[in-house]
């Protein structure tokens, strides 16, 4: 996991969120901060299925054989991820307009201006 200034900004935010009990939010921050840790994941290397074990998926036989370094991301991904995740946030509040749901639509703008 990285610490940059972004995820830094991002989990305070999601503390005063919690402490505002602004769930949506909150929620909003805590997807936008997932959505960066899940970047960093590398794919599964080809012949690892193999050697998984018959009792569990995915096992590897060895102390920290299943272990793999994470990607580090740019300052310039990680913004382009958190804009993708406050884009949906604005698609979805144009949705609960039009569905005739003024007062979610305008929670979920407020929690997309959390990741602006």
């Amino acid at each position: 996991m990285t610490d940059s200034a972004l995820r830094a900004y991002l989990r305070a935010r999601l503390t005063r969120a919690r402490l505002d009990r602004d769930r949506t939010g909150a929620a909003a921050l805590r997807s936008a901060i997932a959505a960066l840790e899940n970047a960093e994941a590398v794919p599964v290397e080809p012949g690892l299925a193999e050697a998984s074990s018959e009792h569990v998926a995915g096992a590897v036989a060895g102390l920290g054989a299943g272990e793999a370094a994470r990607r580090v991301l740019s300052d310039a991904e990680e913004r382009a991820i958190v804009d993708r995740e406050r884009a949906e946030l604005l698609d979805a509040a144009t949705s609960y307009d039009a569905a005739g749901d003024p007062a979610t639509a305008e929670a979920t703008r407020r929690a997309a201006e959390l990741l602006a």
